[in-house]
């Protein structure tokens, strides 16, 4: 058992400790930008913020799909079938690169109209479209690079997308100051200049992780002909799998936007200290990531293998270890806000809603870390994806948004109080998902 569990925690480090650098990096950088935005002003944050909350919709939905990625080739490596493998790439990509496509439409003929559905003040819609319609070009690479990084990191090579992500943060932030400053003999673009930044980042980072799929293929002498050819079963069982998965990622990120929109009722002010906690989130969210695709790749592989017992001892022994560090990470983040905050030049209100708000976070944080490691990696692991879709329109719709509606739009309380009580639905989730987890109906072999 001892051995076992060294295996365990050697391979989970191997794969978790580059996805989690990875998440880190971009949140860091994301950081970064929002302190550069930040010297624009209030209006600036919550206009970037606003159009970040639209392209987490499309992240969503790529995850998804990535993620359905992740459970068929994780268990096709686990029966060691290449021919599935290669099949399970394709596939997941062609869907992928559709969506990103379908998206890219939307933002670019519709801006205003999508901005308008999160905020009234005009300033914060003219500048967050002209934001949103510049970034929508980075879709179709983020949906390469979201697939592409989940089949190599399924191989066991996860550091190749993190090289990836450090050439494209580097290039982000470099640009982010040159463009939205005006520095090195560039314009001074403001806003503009920062979704440049993203959009060049971005393909520099798909071109990236293309170069190192072809090269690893070549190594390893692994067929990269495209194969789409799914039989009929194929096709229903994918299906069977994507669409509660979808749906209930959807519905998710549409309670997240209906949260955007609760904030936005409550003012710029409200919204842009929101949107400041936005990157301290994904920071510490991103460093545990890292456990759950672990989680979901290690029991994937051996629930491929029909290896039950070890599943289960493997995803105990992750959440364990998720809790223990989430817990510590609460802890610094509830003693360092202030400091973080204070590196914003934004109104004291703004920075003193942006504490409260990032302690409530905190408070919260090993419960968002728990969920995430059980539903994003565990659960998911095993392809019944129905799971997760029941208990994300309970937890969202059940509780969240109408703890959200009643607390903002009744009570009239303000934005640290209505973000404690919606945020109530991450409870519920994990209660639900631990007793999934005691059942063991989540294990499954995929077809």
């Amino acid at each position: 058992m001892k051995d076992e569990a060294r295996n365990f925690y050697k391979t989970m480090i191997f794969i978790a400790i580059p996805v989690a650098l990875q998440c880190m990096l971009n949140s860091s950088f994301s950081i970064i930008d929002q302190i550069m935005i930040g010297q624009l002003g209030s209006t600036a944050i919550s206009a970037v913020g606003l159009a970040g909350k639209f392209f987490g919709i499309f992240n969503v939905i790529i995850g998804a799909i990535s993620g359905i990625a992740g459970i068929m080739i994780s268990q096709y490596i686990g029966k060691n079938n290449s021919r599935q493998i290669n099949k399970s790439f394709y596939v997941n990509l062609l869907i992928s690169v559709f969506v990103a496509l379908v998206f890219t439409v939307l933002c670019i003929f519709f801006p205003k109209q999508i901005i308008k559905l999160y905020i009234a003040d005009e300033l914060c819609i003219e500048i967050a479209s002209v934001y949103l319609r510049i970034i929508s070009v980075s879709f179709v690479p983020v949906a390469l690079i979201s697939i592409i990084s989940t089949m190599i990191r399924c191989m066991e090579k996860p550091s190749l997308p993190l090289y990836a992500t450090i050439v494209a943060s580097v290039l982000n932030t470099a640009l982010n100051y040159a463009l939205i400053f005006g520095k090195f003999g560039f314009a001074e673009l403001g806003v503009t200049g920062a979704g440049i930044a993203t959009v060049s980042s971005q393909i520099a980072n798909a071109l990236l992780l293309v170069v190192f799929i072809l090269k690893f293929s070549k190594k390893n002498n692994l067929s990269i002909k495209p194969n789409f050819s799914m039989t009929k079963t194929e096709w229903k069982n994918y299906f069977a799998m994507l669409i509660p998965l979808f749906v209930c990622e959807f519905l998710w990120v549409l309670g997240e936007n209906v949260y955007a929109v609760i904030y936005g009722h409550l003012g710029t002010l409200s919204c842009a200290g929101m949107t400041l906690t936005y990157p301290i989130q994904g920071l510490l969210i991103g460093s545990l990531s890292g456990l759950s695709q672990g989680a979901g790749i290690i029991i994937g592989k051996s629930q491929g293998m029909k290896e039950e017992e070890k599943s289960y001892a493997d995803a105990k022994r992750t959440l364990f270890f998720g809790l223990a560090v989430s817990v510590l990470f609460s802890l610094l983040l509830i003693l360092m806000n202030r400091f973080y905050i204070n590196l914003y030049k934004i109104e004291d209100d703004t920075k003193n809603i942006g504490s409260l708000l990032l302690i409530a976070f905190a408070i919260y944080q090993p419960v968002k870390v728990l969920n995430m490691i059980l539903g994003n990696g565990i659960i998911r692991s095993g392809g019944k994806t129905k799971i997760n879709m029941i208990v994300d329109i309970i937890g969202t719709w059940g509780f969240g948004v109408p703890l959200g509606l009643l607390s903002a739009f009744v009570f009239n309380l303000p934005i640290h109080f209505v973000y404690s009580i919606l945020s109530f639905e991450e409870v519920i989730r994990l209660v639900i998902m631990l007793v999934v987890f005691k059942k063991r109906i989540w294990i499954n072999q995929i077809q």
